[in-house]
C-alpha cells in the first residue's frame, strides 16, 4: 500500500477525539499545515458545501461538493483540494481554542480518602489516633470496604508506632462514624448494618432489617421468602417493608463521593425527521478544519533545488495527503451512516423490536466497499437519532429465522426478551424456558440457550434471582 492509502486507512478508524489529536500532532511537525480559523484575514473562500444526505423514497442523493476548486494561488500540477473544510464559519464555532470553563476547575479531586482526612482533621484526636486512623483510610477501596485486616494495619504501623490490635479498632469505629455512612465496613453485612444502625430507632421495620441482615443474608440473596418468613417469624407484608429499607441502603457507600469526570460521546453524525424522510448530516462541528499556508505556498512556487525548498515541497506534499484523507474520511462516514439509516428506518420509528438483521457485508456490497472497511467506519462511531445516541456497531446484528420463512434481527429478539421481563409477575419469573415458549408462539424461534445468552448480555439475572414479594 502507498504511504497515503495507509494513512487514510488509519484515519478512518479513529474515533472523533483522536483524530483531534492527531490533527494537532501535524499542525506541530508542518508548517504547510494550519487551521482555516473564519476570523482569518487570509483565509482561503470556498463554494459552500451542504455536507447532507436525504433518505427515504427518490429523495436519497449527496449533495456534498465533491469537487471544490482549489484556490488561484496553487500550484498547477496537483488534482488534490489544498484546503479542506467542513462546514460554514458559523457551524465551526469560534475555534480559538480558549478555555474558559472556570467552575470545572476545583483545588483538589474529590475522592473518598481526601473526603475522609477532611473529617479527620476536624476531629480531635491525638496524634497517635490520627496516623491509626490515616493508615486505615489509606487501607479501603473506592467503595468504602477495609481491604486488610486489623492486625495488618498494626504491623504496617509498627515500624514507627507501638500500637494493638485494640487501639486500631478504635480508630476504625472513628472511621465508621464517618459520612458517608457505611464506610470502613469489612463486608457488605457490616456496611448494611451501620447503615441501618444510623437510622432513627423508631423507623418502621428498622428492627427487623437489622436481624435480616445480621442472620440471614445469604437467605436474602437467594430470595428464599418462605424461609425467611419462618426464621424471623413475620409474614410477608412486614418482610416486603423489611425488604424494602434494606433495598434503600447503599451496598458501596464510598462510590457517591467519587468525583469521577464525566465521559461524554460526541456524535459524528445527526440523523433528523424532515417530512417522510430522514437527513443525514456530518457533525462538521468536530472535523477539523484545514488548508495550506498560503505565505508558505508562495515560497514553494520558485524552482529552486536548496535544502529548503525540498523540505518545503516534502511538507506541502504531507499536508495534501492529509487534507485528502480527511475528505475522503468524512465522505465514507457519511455513505456509511446513510446507507444504515436506510435500512434501519423501522428502529427509527418504531423501536428496537423493529430492527432490521443487518451484518457489514450487506453495507459494503451496497456501497461496493470491502468489509474491513466498513468495520473501521462504523467503530468508535456515534450516530445522534431522536431515539438516542448510539455506536454504528449497534445497527448491526445477526439474524434469526421465523416460521413464516423470514428473519428477526437478534437486536429486536432482545428487545422482545427485556419487554416480556419486564412485564412478568414479581412472584412468578419467566424462566428461560417459558420465554423460548413465548417467542415461538410469536413466530420466532429461538433455543432455550439463546435466550440465556442474549439475558446475560443485557445483564438481566435468572429467573430465581428475579423474584419478588408481591
Amino acid at each position: 500500500m502507498t504511504p497515503q492509502l495507509q494513512q487514510a486507512i488509519r484515519l478512518l478508524q479513529l474515533s472523533s477525539v483522536e483524530l483531534q489529536a492527531e490533527v494537532q500532532e501535524a499542525l506541530e511537525s508542518n508548517i504547510m499545515l494550519e487551521l482555516d480559523e473564519p476570523e482569518s484575514e487570509v483565509a482561503v473562500e470556498l463554494p459552500p458545501q451542504e455536507q447532507q444526505i436525504k433518505v427515504g423514497g427518490l429523495d436519497s442523493a449527496a449533495s456534498a461538493d465533491e469537487s471544490a476548486d482549489s484556490p488561484d494561488d496553487m500550484p498547477v500540477d496537483t488534482a488534490w483540494d489544498d484546503v479542506y473544510q467542513g462546514g460554514t464559519a458559523s457551524q465551526r464555532g469560534s475555534g480559538d481554542g480558549e478555555y474558559s470553563g472556570f467552575e470545572n476547575q476545583t483545588a483538589q479531586e474529590a475522592t473518598l480518602r481526601n473526603h475522609l482526612l477532611w473529617q479527620l482533621n476536624l476531629t480531635p484526636t491525638s496524634d497517635t489516633d490520627r496516623t491509626i486512623a490515616a493508615a486505615i483510610i489509606d487501607a479501603l477501596d473506592n467503595d468504602g470496604f477495609l481491604t486488610s485486616t486489623l492486625e495488618e494495619i498494626r504491623q504496617a504501623l509498627a515500624p514507627q508506632l507501638e500500637v494493638d490490635v485494640d487501639e486500631v479498632h478504635a480508630m476504625l469505629r472513628l472511621v465508621q462514624a464517618m459520612e458517608p455512612t457505611g464506610v470502613g465496613a469489612r463486608d457488605l453485612r457490616e456496611s448494611l448494618l451501620l447503615q441501618l444502625a444510623q437510622l432513627t430507632p423508631n423507623i418502621p421495620h428498622r428492627d427487623c432489617a437489622m436481624r435480616l441482615v445480621d442472620g440471614y443474608l445469604d437467605l436474602l440473596a437467594a430470595r428464599d421468602y418462605p424461609q425467611l418468613m419462618r426464621r424471623l417469624k413475620i409474614g410477608r407484608e412486614e418482610l416486603q417493608q423489611a425488604v424494602a429499607l434494606i433495598q434503600s441502603l447503599n451496598p458501596r457507600p464510598g462510590s457517591q463521593v467519587q468525583d469521577l469526570p464525566t465521559q461524554y460521546v460526541v456524535p459524528d453524525v445527526y440523523v433528523r425527521r424532515d417530512r417522510n424522510s430522514w437527513r443525514v448530516e456530518l457533525n462538521t462541528d468536530i472535523i477539523p478544519q484545514l488548508r495550506i499556508n498560503p505565505g508558505y505556498l508562495s515560497m514553494v512556487r520558485r524552482a529552486d533545488s536548496s535544502p529548503d525548498n525540498s523540505s518545503l515541497k516534502n511538507h506541502l506534499q504531507e499536508a495534501r495527503w492529509l487534507i485528502k484523507s480527511l475528505q475522503s474520511r468524512s465522505e465514507t462516514l457519511l455513505k456509511v451512516a446513510t446507507c444504515v439509516v436506510e435500512r434501519q428506518r423501522a428502529f427509527l420509528e418504531h423501536g428496537e423490536e423493529a430492527m432490521r438483521p443487518l451484518v457489514l457485508h450487506d453495507v459494503a456490497q451496497a456501497l461496493g466497499m470491502h468489509e474491513s472497511t466498513i468495520s473501521r467506519v462504523t467503530t468508535r462511531k456515534y450516530m445522534h437519532t431522536p431515539r438516542g445516541i448510539f455506536e454504528l456497531k449497534f445497527f448491526f446484528s445477526s439474524h434469526v429465522s421465523t416460521e413464516l420463512g423470514g428473519s428477526c434481527s437478534s437486536t429486536a429478539i432482545r428487545a422482545f426478551i427485556r419487554k416480556l421481563i419486564s412485564a412478568e409477575q414479581g412472584d412468578r419469573p419467566l424462566s428461560d424456558n417459558r420465554i423460548a415458549a413465548v417467542l415461538k408462539e410469536q413466530g420466532i424461534i429461538v433455543a432455550r440457550r439463546t435466550v440465556a445468552k442474549y439475558r446475560e448480555a443485557m445483564a438481566i439475572p435468572p429467573s430465581h434471582e428475579r423474584k419478588r414479594l408481591g
